[in-house]
C-alpha cells in the first residue's frame, strides 16, 4: 500500500487525481494498458547495480559515451593553450593544433598536474590565458559552482570556450562529497551569470539510457539508435559550450 501523502507534497497529489479523472481510464483499461506495455525488468529487478563502477568493469559507462560525443563535436574549440582537470586525457585524444596542456588538480600528489589549485578560488591559475577549459563531470562535487565558473571564466582568454559536462542522472559518486545535479534550465542559468549570453546548452539521453547508466551498464550493451536517442525530458548528461565575451 502506498504511503499518504505529507502535507508538503498534498496539492500535488490532489493535482494528479484531479488529471486522473480527467483522462477517465477506467481501472480495468489500466490493466489492459499494462499488459500491452509490459514492464519486464528480468536482469534489472535487483537491489544494487550490476557494477559499482559506473559500468568501467562491463566497457565504457553510458555517460562517457555522451561526453565524448559532445568533445568530438566540439573538437575544433580544443586548440592552442588548453586546460583539463585531474589529466589531459581529452585534449590529447581531441585537441588540434594544441600548444600547450596544462592539468589543474586540487591533489599536490597528482603527478600530471602543472597547477595545484582550487577551482572555486583559482588564486594560482593565471588569467586570460586559456583558449579552451575542458571541465567534464566536477561541477556536481564542487559546492560553490558560481565560484568555479568564474575562475573558468577568468581563466580564459576574451574569446576562449569553456567545455562543461554536468550530470543530469548519476549515482552519487562518494557521501559526503557530491551535491548536485543539473537540468539544462539551472546549468544555462549558472553558466550565463559568469559568460552572458554566448552559452549552448545541448541535453543527451533518454529514459532508456537513463535506466542502463544507474543499473551500471555499459554503453556497449545498448544499440547506436538506442543511445543517438535524446529526450529532454529524461536527459543523462547535459552539455554546455560558453565563449568568453
Amino acid at each position: 500500500m502506498p504511503e499518504p501523502p505529507t502535507s508538503s507534497l498534498l496539492a500535488v497529489w490532489r493535482e494528479v487525481a484531479s488529471r486522473r479523472r480527467d483522462w477517465g481510464t477506467p481501472l480495468p483499461l489500466q490493466y489492459l494498458f499494462r499488459l500491452r506495455r509490459p514492464a519486464i525488468l528480468g536482469t534489472l529487478r535487483r537491489t544494487r547495480p550490476l557494477s559499482d563502477v559506473w559500468g568501467f568493469d562491463r566497457g565504457t559507462p553510458v555517460d562517457r559515451f555522451y561526453i565524448e560525443r559532445f568533445l568530438w563535436e566540439r573538437r575544433e574549440d580544443i586548440h592552442g593553450r588548453v586546460l583539463e582537470l585531474m589529466d589531459s586525457g581529452y585534449t590529447d585524444l581531441y585537441g588540434t593544433d594544441v600548444t600547450r596542456a596544462d592539468v589543474l588538480d586540487i591533489d599536490d600528489s597528482n603527478p600530471k598536474a602543472t597547477i595545484v589549485d582550487d577551482l572555486t578560488t583559482g588564486e594560482r591559475i593565471p588569467a586570460d590565458t586559456y583558449d579552451c577549459f575542458i571541465l567534464t563531470q566536477t561541477l556536481n562535487i564542487v559546492y560553490d559552482v558560481r565560484g568555479a565558473l568564474r575562475t573558468a571564466h577568468r581563466a580564459l582568454r576574451p574569446g576562449g570556450v569553456l567545455l562543461v559536462t554536468v550530470p543530469a542522472v548519476s549515482r552519487i559518486w562518494r557521501p559526503g562529497h557530491d551535491y548536485w545535479r543539473f537540468t539544462d534550465t539551472s546549468i544555462r542559468l549558472l553558466v550565463e551569470e559568469a559568460f552572458g549570453d554566448r552559452v549552448q546548452v545541448r541535453a543527451y539521453g533518454n529514459v532508456l539510457t537513463g535506466i542502463a547508466f544507474l543499473a551500471g551498464m555499459a554503453h556497449q550493451e545498448l544499440t547506436r539508435r538506442e543511445l543517438a536517442t535524446n529526450d529532454p525530458r529524461f536527459p543523462v548528461t547535459i552539455a554546455v559550450r560558453a565563449v568568453k565575451q
